[in-house]
């Protein structure tokens, strides 16, 4: 499949979907962070990779905390804005996480905030857990943050409306076979925009799975950002960590 042809490779480039989520917030972001790394208690001396990083801000603060960090994206419009923090000790570039992201050289990969779970086919989320797992070092270790997929699919908000910069975004949400779909509508400078987002209902077993065919076992889960133990009727997030073995 062509990068084109892929609803994330042309909506997370979009300076609208920067613009409908300005919102998140970096002090919950970062207090995440925190109890991560207290909880798994990386050295200074460890290399970092945050894959699907975005604009850069898990990396970023994690860079700031005095870790190496590189920052991988699939979005160049991305990339550009994170390169400005660019130091000796942080980088960033654009890659695709299906494809060679290095060989026994991180320490750590983190996939933060449900940014798993694009593609359509099978053998796609495959390769994926495949190039993480080539990356790690033996005994490396990958920190994967989805949704709790079941939980959120029996609870979606079906319509929502938000304004921001002048801009009345229309959103639907809904289920089609094993996707979570949420379609963005909206207007600006007198063009009509559609975008969607879509994303796999991957559970637990799901991720064992992907992760024993790639020498990878599943260590821990949480169920939210304070680290409570997952429990699948009532967490929010499906907090993963697994190691390389």
């Amino acid at each position: 499949m062509r990068k084109e042809e892929e609803w994330f490779a042309s909506w997370f480039d979009s300076p609208f979907y920067h613009l409908l989520y300005k919102h998140r917030d970096e002090i919950e972001a970062q207090t995440f962070i925190d109890k991560l790394f207290e909880h798994l208690k990386p050295s200074k001396e460890d290399n970092i990779l945050d894959l699907a990083c975005g604009r850069g801000r898990h990396a970023i603060y994690m860079n700031a905390k005095g870790f190496k960090v590189t920052g991988y994206d699939l979005s160049e419009d991305s990339i550009n804005f994170a390169k400005d923090f660019d130091n000796p000790s942080l980088h960033f570039d654009v890659r695709d996480m299906r494809e060679n992201l290095g060989t026994n050289e991180f320490d750590w990969v983190f996939n933060l905030f449900t940014s798993f779970g694009y593609f359509d086919e099978p053998r796609e989320d495959h390769k994926a857990i495949e190039s993480i797992a080539k990356c790690l070092k033996t005994g490396g270790k990958l920190v994967l943050d989805f949704m709790n997929a079941s939980k959120v699919a029996k609870r979606l908000v079906p319509r929502e409306h938000k304004s921001t910069h002048g801009i009345d975004f229309f959103i639907e949400r809904y289920t089609e076979g094993d996707h979570i779909i949420k379609e963005i509508k909206f207007t600006a400078e007198g063009k009509d925009y559609r975008f969607e987002e879509k994303v796999k209902t991957l559970n637990k077993s799901d991720f064992e799975r992907l992760f024993n065919d790639c020498n990878l076992k599943l260590l821990e889960c949480f169920g939210n950002l304070d680290l409570d133990a997952f429990d699948e009727e009532k967490s929010d997030r499906l907090i993963m960590v697994a190691e390389k073995i």
